[in-house]
């Protein structure tokens, strides 16, 4: 596998002195997320060969995988043990990888119960824009001392480096789940799933869409059974696949050809002055939105920092040079500082998380 690195490596080092773009991609399973600017010259640096799981041990509840490896293999081995990724991570298409995953930072139903992607990344291994080899983190936890490089390397977009391994927590599947689906006004969700979330329920993953609540319950049987008698509702007899849908996007809302607004937010704001259908999750702190033709996104935007956010325009047929809600100014400065000092020459993702870097 070394070869495969020195490999890459060569590739950093002649694009920096060809004053050429890289383009890092895998499976190509979120080749849509992320600004559409091609930069001059642009070379695609695949990852997928170097794939393959480095060092796993059940009982620490830790893995070490190689950057291109499948999401769906690492599922796999980890269902063998009765463990698994907590964080829900969306694949999109079955080749789907876990440097995809880490540098995009997307969780799925379970995040907010369990925790997002950077919160079980423990270290990982990366070559900079210089080429270099370099490691952060380690296989424990608690094992940082200074800035974190591992957790800044989640949600980067791959413009920073290009990940070589990653090492992260997992958990052990529990014993039971099941999915239960309410009535209800988007307001009254909205109460519920807050009340729900100050008590010691096990809730693992909410979505609202259309006047339905569905709940999930994880644990032991005991207390799944509890809860429901508590909670009420009819059980949802393939809530597996009902929770597939959601994390995947195959769910009727978004199969309608629409773009789509990804709007992370206070789970406390009432229900928001957009037109047209909306999705809600994680206890109402993410909220989809099917966006309508010709509606600005600036006032998207604004309505998502009223109510405590930001919003992001996950999905869109047009090519767009602003998916990200715009930093503040002190939030750029530091984001232009750290590219500099991890790719000084400007080569990996150019424009991929905002048009300036």
């Amino acid at each position: 596998m070394q070869s495969i690195i020195d490999q890459f490596t060569g590739l950093i080092r002649a694009a920096a002195a060809d004053k050429a773009t890289l383009r890092i991609r895998s499976g190509g399973s979120k080749d849509f997320y992320g600004n559409r600017v091609m930069g001059r010259n642009e070379r695609v640096l695949d990852a997928s060969a170097y794939a393959g799981i480095v060092d796993y041990e059940p009982t620490e509840l830790v893995l070490t995988a190689r950057a291109g490896t499948r999401l769906a293999d690492l599922e796999t081995e980890l269902c063998k043990h009765g463990q698994m990724m907590a964080f829900e991570p969306p694949h999109f298409l079955p080749a789907a990888t876990l440097g995809g995953c880490v540098a995009t930072g997307l969780s799925g139903p379970r995040r907010a119960a369990a925790g997002a992607v950077r919160d079980f990344v423990l270290g990982v291994r990366m070559l900079d824009g210089r080429g270099d080899d370099l490691r952060f983190g380690g296989q424990v936890m608690k094992n940082v001392a200074g800035y974190d490089i591992s957790r800044l390397m989640t949600g980067s977009m791959g413009t920073l480096g290009l990940l070589l391994e990653v090492s992260f927590k997992v958990l052990p599947l529990p014993p039971m789940e099941i999915t239960l689906r309410m009535a209800m006004t988007e307001a009254e969700a909205i109460d519920r799933m807050n009340r729900w979330a100050g008590k010691p329920l096990p809730v693992s993953a909410t979505c609202f869409y259309d006047g339905e609540l569905a709940v999930r319950l994880s644990g032991a049987e005991p207390a799944v059974r509890a809860a429901h008698a508590k909670l009420g509702g009819d059980e949802i007899v393939d809530g597996a696949a009902f929770w597939e849908s959601i994390r995947e996007q195959s769910h009727s809302f978004f199969q309608s050809g629409k773009s789509f607004w990804r709007l992370s937010i206070k789970s406390t704001a009432p229900p928001l002055p957009l037109p047209g259908k909306q999705l809600m999750e994680w206890g109402g702190a993410l909220r989809w939105w099917a966006g309508e033709s010709g509606f600005d996104g600036v006032v998207v935007r604004k309505i998502a920092k009223a109510a405590g956010g930001h919003a992001t325009l996950f999905r869109s047929h047009e090519s767009c040079a602003d998916v990200f809600h715009p930093l503040e100014p002190a939030m750029m400065v530091i984001h232009r500082r750290l590219k500099e000092k991890f790719d000084p020459m400007g080569i990996f993702n150019p424009g991929r998380m905002y048009p300036q870097y």
